[in-house]
């Protein structure tokens, strides 16, 4: 919707007193963008199959000070959705925001690949962004208001080698969030993905336990640092606000630049980037 213009500043955003559902809200990016949309005084419904790291994020939503409800749910699973969904409406109204951030990495060559493996990567990573949209969809639908977020990944737009069906899976989720951009835009819904680059998150952490891998993937990065689970929740809050509103179907790449370095790759000497 328009920014409201009369809004007080203090709500510049125009997120405070929405309902936002966050998947994968346990840790990492999840996190970080459950605690960033509470600090913008939104309503916050955390979901996460691990219940231990979800009840710690949920204490800290609480301590901001807004409504909050943590809930169990596989994703993969569409009566668990529906089922978290039905729970959510009933406690604290319906969904203004859904954050799909929910997935996991099961890595492996092509060549020898299972079944399951495949399966259970686009079932989290692809299916869960697909249920969760209907789920909490329908909310917004009946409104004719809503806003969805989807945390895709840079390996979307380009392929990350033994990494399973991730890279796939995340190029699903972009068109995912294209299409329903064009389906439900005319009843009031935007949809639009963030893709991060090199991020330390608790997935990611074991690499960056070797300070060598940290700092040689620091210096491939423009920017010249490995991000920060915050850099991915300030791009989603800023998505689910007023001040996006006239923006969906759009992926916005946040990586410190990292995928813009391909020409940097190709010898030309007497035109090196200098290292600071």
């Amino acid at each position: 919707m328009p920014v409201d213009k009369d809004a007080p500043a203090s709500d510049w955003l125009g997120i405070s007193g929405r309902v936002c559902v966050v998947t994968g809200a346990g840790g990492g990016i999840g996190r970080a963008t459950a605690l960033s949309l509470a600090r913008a005084g939104a309503a916050i419904v955390l979901l996460d199959r691990d219940r231990n790291t979800m009840e710690e994020s949920f204490a800290e939503v609480k301590a901001i000070g807004v409504p909050a409800m943590a809930i169990a749910c596989d994703v993969s699973d569409p009566a668990s959705v529906a089922e978290a969904a039905s729970k959510s409406f009933s406690a604290v109204g319906p969904c203004d925001v859904l954050v799909n951030n929910a997935g996991l990495l099961r890595p492996g060559a092509l060549e020898t690949l299972s079944a399951d493996d495949w399966q259970i990567t686009m079932g989290v990573n692809l299916n869960g962004c697909l249920f969760c949209a209907q789920s909490f969809g329908r909310q917004m639908l009946e409104r004719r208001r809503g806003a969805i977020i989807h945390i895709a990944s840079i390996a979307g737009s380009h392929a990350q080698g033994f990494s399973g069906a991730y890279s796939v899976s995340k190029a699903g989720i972009i068109m995912l969030s294209r299409q329903l951009a064009t389906e439900w835009g005319p009843r009031g819904i935007r949809s639009n993905v963030v893709s991060p680059g090199m991020i330390r998150t608790p997935l990611s952490e074991a690499f960056y336990l070797h300070q060598d891998v940290l700092e040689r993937r620091s210096r491939m990065t423009p920017i010249g640092r490995v991000g920060q689970p915050e850099d991915i929740a300030n791009t989603v809050t800023y998505l689910a606000s007023d001040r996006a509103s006239y923006v969906s179907g759009e992926e916005i790449t946040v990586d410190g630049a990292y995928t813009r370095t391909i020409m940097d790759l190709v010898p030309r000497p007497g035109f090196e980037r200098p290292r600071g």
